[in-house]
C-alpha cells in the first residue's frame, strides 16, 4: 500500500491513513487505494471487523486541496472518500479511531463508520463553507440521522471546530479517551465485537442501517433481510444456543 498501512490479525484488519506530511489529507489516488482495502474487508471471510486510524498528529485533515491546487486530476470515487462513504452494501463493523484532527471528508470518513472512538485531542468540523465548498461525501445527510438536524445545522452551517467530549455530548461519539489509550480503549472494543457471532453482528448492522430508510416502524419488521436469513441457515446459529447449554464458550466460525 502506497497511501495506508494495512495490518490484518486475530480477525481484524487496521487502516492506518499514511500521508502523514499533509495530515493524512487524502487525494483521489488514495481514495482509490482504499476503496481497494475496503473491498478486500469485505471480500476476506477470516476478517470480521475493522480498524480505520491515522498517522501522525491527526486521523485526516479531508480533501487533499492543495493537491486540486496543483493540478492533480479529480477522478471518479466509486466508493466514496476514504473507500467508504458511498459503501452502503457492507456489513461487517468499521470502527474509527479518531487520534486527532477529523475535518471535513475526514469527518466524513468517520460518519461512515459504525463506531467512533476519539482521543481527548480529537476535533471534528465540516469546514466545507470556508473555502466554497460543501459536504458532499455524506456529512450533510448522515450527520442530521446520527444527531438531529438542529444539532448538526449548528455545525454544518458554521463550520465550527468540536472538540472530542462535545461530540460524544452531541452523540455522533462513543468514547473519549486519552491519547495514549485510544488504540487499546479500541481493540477492547474491537474484543467486544468478537465475543459475538459474526453473522450476528452482520444482520444486526443491516437490519438498523436499512430500517431507518423506511417510514413505517411495521415495515421495518416485517420485510425479509437476506442477512437475517443467512444468519438462521449458519452453524453459528446451532452453535451459540449449544454453546450457552453447555456452559462453554461459543467457536464461532463465521459461516
Amino acid at each position: 500500500m502506497e497511501f495506508c498501512k494495512v495490518d490484518k490479525a486475530d480477525h481484524i484488519m487496521t487502516v492506518t491513513l499514511n500521508r502523514p506530511e499533509r495530515l493524512n489529507a487524502l487525494h483521489p489516488p488514495a481514495n482509490a487505494e482504499l476503496g481497494e482495502v475496503f473491498d478486500d474487508y469485505a471480500q476476506d471471510a477470516d476478517m470480521w471487523v475493522a480498524i480505520i486510524t491515522g498517522a501522525g498528529r491527526g486521523f485526516s485533515a479531508g480533501n487533499d486541496l492543495r493537491y486540486q491546487a496543483e493540478g492533480g486530476k479529480r477522478t471518479p470515487m466509486p466508493r466514496g472518500f476514504g473507500g467508504l462513504t458511498s459503501r452502503f452494501d457492507l456489513e461487517k463493523p468499521v470502527i474509527a479511531a479518531v487520534n486527532g484532527v477529523a475535518m471535513g471528508g475526514g469527518f466524513e470518513i468517520a460518519l461512515a463508520c459504525d463506531i467512533i472512538l476519539a482521543s481527548e485531542n480529537a476535533i471534528f468540523a465540516l469546514p466545507e463553507p470556508k473555502v466554497g465548498l460543501a459536504a458532499l461525501a455524506g456529512g450533510l445527510q448522515r450527520l442530521p440521522r446520527q444527531i438531529g438536524s438542529k444539532r448538526a445545522l449548528g455545525m454544518i452551517l458554521t463550520g465550527r471546530h468540536v472538540p472530542a467530549q462535545e461530540g460524544y455530548d452531541l452523540g455522533f461519539v462513543n468514547a473519549v479517551v486519552p491519547a495514549d489509550e485510544l488504540m487499546a480503549e479500541t481493540r477492547k472494543w474491537a474484543g467486544w465485537i468478537l465475543e459475538c457471532a459474526p453473522l450476528s453482528i452482520r444482520a444486526s448492522k443491516d437490519v438498523v442501517y436499512r430500517s431507518l430508510s423506511m417510514a413505517s416502524l411495521q415495515e421495518s419488521m416485517e420485510v425479509p433481510y437476506d442477512s437475517v436469513r443467512t444468519l438462521s441457515q449458519s452453524e453459528d446459529f446451532v452453535e451459540g444456543p449449544k454453546a450457552f447449554a453447555e456452559k462453554r464458550p461459543p467457536n464461532w466460525q463465521g459461516r
